[in-house]
């Protein structure tokens, strides 16, 4: 018998650069296109539906290239079948079919898809309850029909487990983009704001279609240019902007300089408790809001790697927020105030001072004092998004403040969209860990959602990932990191696997083969990087500055507290509460026993938390010598795999974007070489220990 994937007709797609991602709308089989046209040939919606022109070009668009028809729409509906679209309050059909309860289950940002059949009508009801939420299951819906689910007898209602589910860019206004690997800046160029409006505007349907509500514009370290992004010299262009991404449910945040007061309106000082800085913001808060009524708030990184802040006055990190906060709470405005603050001068011979432990150190006695409009967003490890870390303390350290969870979608340390490196199962663990901060179930998912603390300003922020690049990331693969954020900020209960289905079958087309192939390889990835990079949870070992490539000793001896402590004896960090830094002593119980008994902490983690001998044995039985030269020489060998998949998918996928993809790969796996030589390298000679199945080692 013939294989079955050999059997079905290849979805190659559209050729060309990548740019529409997982938006392409690709004709489908004819059996499901005959079995939706029932329901989708006509739609019926009541005239005054907001986001009139958003949700009908998205549903329109998606209706015809999927399904070949041009449906009519009118106020009534026709047989055999209709698709009926509203809110409740604007369709007697809609109301007569949707249950009070189920009603009640929809939030404000929720939506209900349903499906009735019958021998003279078929109904296809998309309701909610806003705007908002009516955008969102137009999106759910054309994502159902595009992977060709089976819609009979459906009725699904989904709400977003994050009320927060924000991107936050790093660009700068003259078009660079700080840890950017996809091109420049889709925002500014030349210190002026883009005329590309119709870029944005794509942009801002990619960011919908998979629940995103608020975008951060510029950088957290924020320059002279972006300074004065909060000034009447842009705000009137900006206003455009925000116009553009309200049509998509999404509010826009600036990033601001908490020097402003000196920088832009000439007071001697930025004290948060003086009255004339707090009537400087009180103005410039009335001022933006003038423009963008609707103002998401500020990001503000203060007091960190040299940025100004509150500490400059003898003030802490709570007045400094609570000072801005009172400025934008009577527009409904959201300070964001990053926990990234710590030791950027550390001395490499100071053994006590522990750039892990400042998050907590700086935040945890302030829990409680921050306005209700104020969020702390917090990396998701305790350093700086190492390809492994455990997750940060300050997740069931704070109990009665607002909390975001911040992401890196952005490659920084985990490949530069060079290398593929599918995030979603590192923020899956993330996602699930548990802090025992109230006893087992106190989960990091429930803490920034939100609904544990009973915190309104709780969810989700991630670093983009996207450019002026064709393709938006860069790498094509990358795009799957960009939407696995926002369906997992949208319902963390999703899994690695059924996101990464799900989002090759809205891009690639729904050939069995390419789903399973390319999910395969999405799931392998993050592990194969790390086996070739970074060993059992130490972290950097890269080139200071860009952090690309090997370079063991790189931030060894440097003032960033970035240390891995090798020597010829032994590796890793003693941050135990016994004889060690006391890091381990900001987990909950039993985590920190956990992490502090060598017998019970995981593997992946050990040199995170631990220093060994390289004849430490680990719960494999490996020595911690052999585990880095098995794993190095693995991970090149994965590498070779992956190719090799990727290969096998040739004329399944369109060739120039089949190209694109394996160079990308090709180009991984001499990298992955020269990791695997220079860290292999590097310890056999700090350690004379040989490899024990005498693989050619430098």
């Amino acid at each position: 018998m013939a294989d079955k994937d050999q059997e079905q007709t290849p979805a190659l797609g559209r050729a060309g650069a990548g740019y529409d991602c997982w938006l392409g709308y690709r004709r489908l089989d004819e059996a499901v296109r005959l079995e939706y046209q029932k329901w989708c040939s006509h739609i019926v919606a009541p005239d005054d539906l907001g986001h009139q022109n958003t949700i009908f070009s998205e549903l329109l668009r998606g209706v015809e290239q999927m399904l070949g028809v041009q449906p009519d729409i009118s106020n009534e509906p026709k047989s055999p079948g209709s698709l009926i679209i509203g809110r409740f309050d604007q369709s007697a059909l809609i109301d007569a079919n949707i249950s009070e309860e189920n009603k009640r289950a929809i939030g404000p940002e929720g939506y209900c898809l349903k499906t009735l059949e019958g021998p003279d009508q078929n109904l296809l009801i998309v309701t909610a309850r806003t705007d908002r939420g009516l955008l969102y299951g137009t999106y759910a819906l054309l994502r159902l029909m595009s992977t060709q689910a089976n819609l009979a007898g459906m009725i699904r209602i989904e709400n977003p487990r994050n009320p927060l589910r924000i991107i936050d860019h790093w660009d700068n206004m003259d078009g660079s983009v700080e840890r950017g690997y996809a091109g420049r800046s889709i925002f500014y160029y030349a210190n002026q704001l883009t005329k590309d409006f119709k870029r944005l505007r794509d942009y801002a349907r990619l960011l919908a279609s998979i629940g995103i509500n608020g975008v951060v514009i510029n950088n957290v370290n924020v320059k002279d240019y972006e300074t004065r992004l909060i000034t009447s010299e842009y705000l009137p262009d900006l206003a455009k902007l925000a116009a553009i991404f309200r049509d998509f449910g999404i509010r826009i945040y600036f990033s601001i300089n908490y020097a402003s007061p000196i920088r832009l309106g000439n007071l001697p000082t930025a004290d948060p408790l003086e009255r004339a800085v707090q009537e400087w913001w009180a103005r410039k808060a009335a001022e933006i809001y003038s423009f963008i009524p609707d103002c998401g708030g500020f990001l503000v990184k203060a007091d960190s790697e040299f940025t100004p802040g509150p500490f400059t006055y003898g003030r802490n990190h709570a007045e400094g927020a609570n000072m801005l906060a009172e400025a934008l709470e009577p527009f409904g405005g959201l300070v964001i105030w990053r926990c990234f603050v710590y030791n950027c001068t550390q001395d490499w011979r100071d053994r006590t001072t522990d750039r892990a432990k400042a998050a907590y150190d700086n935040f945890k006695p302030l829990d409680g004092e921050f306005r209700p409009n104020v969020a702390l967003q917090i990396k998701n490890g305790p350093m700086d998004f190492q390809v492994r870390e455990p997750v940060s303390p300050l997740f069931g350290g704070l109990t009665r403040t607002n909390q975001l969870l911040e992401l890196q979608i952005t490659q920084e340390y985990t490949g530069q969209q060079r290398h593929l490196c599918y995030l979603v199962p590192q923020w899956k663990e993330t996602f699930d860990f548990d802090t025992f901060a109230a006893g087992q179930g106190t989960t990091v998912q429930q803490i920034v959602a939100g609904s544990f603390y009973k915190r309104p300003h709780a969810g989700i922020a991630g670093v983009a990932n996207i450019g002026d690049d064709p393709n938006w990331t860069g790498y094509d693969l990358a795009q799957a990191n960009l939407y696995g954020f926002g369906r997992l900020a949208w319902n963390p209960d999703l899994t690695a696997r059924e996101i990464a289905e799900e989002w090759v079958g809205l891009t690639f087309g729904n050939h069995p083969r390419v789903i399973r192939v390319i999910t395969e390889m999405l799931l392998d990835s993050w592990k194969i990087y790390e086996n070739y990079t970074v060993p059992l949870g130490i972290g950097w070992m890269v080139n200071p500055g860009y952090h690309y490539g090997p370079n063991v000793d790189g931030y060894e001896y440097s003032k960033w507290g970035t240390y891995h402590r090798a020597d010829c004896h032994g590796i890793g960090i003693d941050r135990t509460r016994g004889t060690g830094t006391g890091f381990i002593g900001q987990y909950h119980e039993p985590n920190a026993e956990i992490y502090e008994s060598l017998d019970k902490c995981p593997d992946e983690l050990l040199l995170f938390f631990h220093h060994v001998p390289y004849s430490h044995r680990l719960k494999s039985g490996e020595t911690v010598i052999q585990h880095i030269y098995n794993t190095h020489f693995d991970g090149v060998d994965q590498v070779v795999e992956l190719r090799d998949k990727w290969l096998g998918l040739r004329g399944l996928v369109a060739e120039e974007r089949f190209t694109r993809i394996l160079q990308r790969l090709e180009e991984q796996l001499e990298h992955a070489k020269e990791w695997r030589d220079v860290i292999n390298s590097y310890f056999f000679r700090k350690t004379g220990i040989a490899d024990e199945l005498g693989r050619k080692i430098y």
